[in-house]
C-alpha cells in the first residue's frame, strides 16, 4: 500500500486531508469576513445616518416647497419681490461665508 491509497478502515489519504483543510480554511475566511462586517459599527452607523439624512432632507424639501407656495399665494407682489431679493442676498452671503471658511481650513 502507498500513502496515496485509502486503507481498509476508511482513513482519508493525505491528498483528501489537504483538500479538506483547504475547504475549511476557505469557510473560516468567509466566516471571519462576515463577522468583521457585523462588528464594523462605524460603517453601520454611517450607513444608517446617510439613510436617515436622505429621508429628512426629502421631508424638509417637501415642507419648504409647500410653505413657499403658501407664502407666495398670500403675499402681495411688491413684498414678494423684496423677500426674493433678501433671500438671494442671504444665499450669496452664505456661499461667501462657506468659501472663506473652507479656504481658512486649508491653511
Amino acid at each position: 500500500m502507498t500513502d496515496e491509497t485509502r486503507t481498509d478502515i476508511g482513513t482519508p489519504t493525505p491528498e483528501e486531508l489537504r483538500d479538506q483543510i483547504e475547504h475549511t480554511r476557505d469557510e473560516l475566511g468567509q466566516t471571519i469576513e462576515a463577522l468583521a462586517a457585523k462588528t464594523d459599527v462605524k460603517a453601520q452607523v454611517k450607513a444608517q445616518a446617510a439613510e436617515k439624512a436622505a429621508v429628512v432632507r426629502e421631508q424638509v424639501r417637501a415642507k419648504a416647497g409647500r410653505a413657499a407656495r403658501l407664502v407666495q399665494d398670500k403675499t402681495p407682489g411688491p413684498v414678494r419681490d423684496k423677500a426674493g431679493q433678501a433671500a438671494l442676498a442671504a444665499g450669496a452671503a452664505l456661499v461667501v461665508f462657506l468659501l472663506v471658511r473652507r479656504i481658512r481650513r486649508r491653511r
